[in-house]
């Protein structure tokens, strides 16, 4: 059976070609999807019911179950979706005022285990499809309405987005085809923690989409206690990687810190941070961290962040705080997939 979100719109083309239809039903078909937000073929009205029998009996349009959404005051919306195999995943729809941005997941779970992260708790289940990738956006688009049109797309939920590199690929091609979802690259950004050999495949093969970088120290030693992956992975090795990457003035690297109070907050780490990244194109995002129930770290003052910022500003470094959305619910990433789980039980 083949699931029609995880098709590219040429390969819809040759699918509608090899059960019969014109070439032409793959504009029709990704239209009721994509602009329309059907949730299946019987909606497709413009295709007789013969052709959708045909479709329903050859294909399937997987949806995603909402199984919880928590508003916050800040009209920030986190979503608790459940897969066709009982796993759950988070999706979280942020409004701005010029634009609106969902933060999609890419694996359930995450097998990376920084410590600070409160997904890395339960451990890594399984790359998430294509389609399980897409319709976190079709899903969202249709609760929040049309008029909230979704612009921007954040690949910075649960999971590590470069060890899923060929479904994540693929939702890009789906997300920025004009016949699809057609949203720009410039409006897309990748997260990951440092996977090389990701980072590198991103430059050949998705070079116009963002990337961003989880940082989050600025010495070997402090970063291997946070992400272990830094062992296979250096910061010196990723900076070196960075230096080659298609990045510029107008598509700046952005390298995400988190502050944690003690830890990586110090004047000595942002003179390191400046150093770090001198000669990239870069934006740092300094995230305050978000505490949750029993986490080890804490929230460094808020004089002492920026004080951190002003020094990378003085270095020239573009240097934004970057505040958490949604504090007033579960807001860490994780957090509604964990408390749920806790009342399955």
């Amino acid at each position: 059976m083949t699931d029609i979100k995880s098709l590219t719109f040429s390969e819809l083309q040759k699918f509608v070609l090899s059960i019969g239809f014109k070439k032409y039903r793959a504009v029709q078909i990704s239209r009721w999807i994509y602009k329309k937000l059907a949730t299946s073929f019987e909606e497709m009205t413009d295709i007789s019911k013969e052709g959708r029998k045909l479709l329903k009996e050859k294909a399937e349009i997987y949806n995603l179950k909402i199984l919880k959404k928590e508003t916050s005051s800040d009209g920030t919306i986190k979503y608790l979706f459940e897969l066709k195999d009982g796993n759950r995943i988070e999706t979280v729809f942020i409004p701005e005022r010029d634009w609106n941005t969902l933060c999609i997941s890419t694996q359930v779970g995450c097998p990376i285990g920084c410590k600070f992260c409160f997904t890395a708790k339960d451990g890594f289940t399984r790359n998430l499809t294509t389609s399980e990738i897409v319709d976190q956006y079709i899903s969202v688009q249709r609760d929040v309405g049309i008029n909230n049109r979704i612009s921007n797309i954040v690949f910075m939920g649960m999971g590590e987005p470069l060890l899923n590199f060929e479904n994540v690929k693929k939702s890009v091609s789906i997300f920025t085809d004009d016949k699809m979802a057609g949203l720009s690259r410039r409006k897309i950004t990748i997260s990951t923690c440092g996977i090389i050999p990701g980072i590198e495949r991103m430059a050949r093969e998705i070079p116009k989409v963002k990337l961003a970088l989880s940082l989050h120290a600025t010495d070997e030693k402090t970063r291997e206690n946070l992400i272990p992956l830094n062992r296979k992975y250096p910061i010196k090795e990723i900076m070196k990687t960075l230096k080659k990457y298609p990045a510029d003035n107008v598509r700046r690297i952005m390298i995400e810190y988190l502050m944690l109070e003690g830890v990586n907050d110090s004047r000595e780490d942002a003179l390191r941070l400046a150093q770090l990244v001198r000669g990239i194109p870069v934006k740092v995002n300094l995230i305050p961290f978000n505490p949750y129930p029993g986490s080890e770290f804490k929230t460094p003052p808020r004089e002492k962040i920026e004080v951190f910022q002003k020094m990378l500003w003085d270095r020239g470094i573009a240097t934004f705080i970057r505040d958490s959305r949604g504090k007033d619910i579960s807001a860490a990433c994780g957090m509604l997939r964990g408390k749920e789980s806790k009342l399955k039980q």
